[in-house]
């Protein structure tokens, strides 16, 4: 049995109906005999348009006040997952990121992760439920609501991942993994099997929209696997492995991924 931490993003928990396939989705890793933790964004376009609302009201609004409002976004999510989990025939916990254990630093808008205490995560696990985590989300020293920033999403995923000693998190997507280019933009574009943490970071650093760059330090500190695929198919996507891991040993990767590990080239772009 393994445990795997999955991340939906906005676009594959866009509506009610993209909510019911990740849960199906869900329970269908679960039914495979593994246990799962998910990490959910906000839907769709939910923080922007808080965003655009909190503008409206004040061009320069409070950073704690800020924090307080985009945390909304992924309550939503969260909940509204749980809830079609049950529906399906499963069950399943909910949790903010601060009820996750997510101890962060005072910076609103663009906090770091200092700690993750996923106490109440590994207990709704271990009782044979699946764990919903927001992301992008966590609670600082005095208490207070902090958002991670940019790619904060896949962070909190990454540090769920490591801190519950998961054997994989896998990040879901609108595109099949990392391309040679945006396959949306050049058809002939071809998926990388599996990359380098540092041609990731590399990737990264020059603005490829792929992982934050520090979702990506996240993994190489601990080591841990990512695999990067669609929620839209079922086709294997692009592991981001330490060099040398045989990729046979990653779980619900698929049949299609070449075992052995090779650098990305410098082009490569998909959407968070």
């Amino acid at each position: 049995m393994a445990l795997i931490v999955q991340k939906y993003g906005g676009s594959s928990v866009a509506d009610v109906d993209s909510i019911k396939r990740v849960a199906r989705r869900i329970i269908e890793t679960k039914r495979k005999g593994n246990d799962v933790a998910v990490v959910v964004s906000a839907m769709g376009d939910t923080t922007d348009d808080l965003i655009d609302q909190a503008m409206s009201l004040n061009s320069r609004p409070p950073g704690r006040e800020m924090d307080m409002l985009l945390t909304a976004g992924e309550r939503i999510s969260m909940s509204l997952l749980a809830m079609s989990i049950y529906a399906q025939g499963e069950s399943a916990n909910s949790f903010t990121g601060a009820q996750a254990g997510f101890m962060t630093d005072t910076k609103f808008g663009a906090a770091h992760i200092r700690a993750v205490k996923p106490d109440r995560v590994l207990k709704t696990i271990n009782q044979g439920k699946i764990a919903i985590v927001a992301g992008f989300q966590g609670i600082n020293s005095d208490g207070d609501s902090t958002t991670l920033g940019r790619g904060g999403s896949d962070t909190s995923a990454v540090a769920l991942a490591a801190a519950l000693n998961a054997d994989v998190c896998e990040i879901y997507t609108d595109v099949d993994g990392v391309f040679t280019a945006d396959p949306r933009i050049v058809p002939t574009a071809r998926r990388i099997p599996s990359v380098s943490y540092e041609s990731m970071l590399e990737l990264a650093a020059s603005g490829a929209k792929i992982l934050a760059l520090r979702c990506v330090e996240y993994a190489r500190r601990f080591e841990m696997p990512i695999h990067v695929r669609s929620s839209f198919s079922s086709r294997p996507g692009t592991l981001i492995l330490p060099e040398g891991v045989d990729t046979s040993s990653i779980p619900n990767v698929g049949t299609d991924t070449p075992r052995a590990a090779m650098p990305a080239p410098r082009a490569a772009s998909n959407e968070r």
